[in-house]
């Protein structure tokens, strides 16, 4: 998916930088999008609750503020606790992907400026 440069090789420009930012969170919008799909069809119907009452919960468990219809069916209780567990990882796992370009980028700078001077 995403190609680093080596521990050897110089660091990227920042226009290829932004690039490849600009494709991490194209890629991060597309998933969660998906998730949030996965919601609100889930919430809607496992749940049993409308389209816009099915988007508020997911986007709501999704952006980590906790959901806002209590869910009355077993099947709906399950899902939603399932839900809320995939989001807060999926959270997680989202900004570590996030992250990552920015922290390679920065330990790369370092450990090419600490190698070109041991060279010379």
């Amino acid at each position: 998916m995403f190609h680093f440069e080596h521990r050897e090789d110089k660091p990227i420009s920042t226009h290829r930088f932004a690039w490849r930012m600009l494709r991490c969170f194209s890629y991060a919008l597309v998933t969660v999008l998906a998730a949030l799909v996965i919601g609100v069809v889930g919430y809607h119907t496992i749940g049993g609750l409308g389209w816009i009452d099915a988007f508020l919960n997911a986007s709501m468990i999704l952006g980590g503020m906790g959901p806002v219809d209590a869910m009355t069916t077993d099947a709906g209780k399950i899902f939603a606790g399932c839900y809320a567990l995939f989001s807060g990882l999926f959270f997680v796992a989202l900004a570590g992907f996030l992250f990552a370009p920015v922290m390679h980028r920065i330990l790369h700078r370092f450990h090419y400026e600490e190698d070109q001077e041991g060279e010379s």
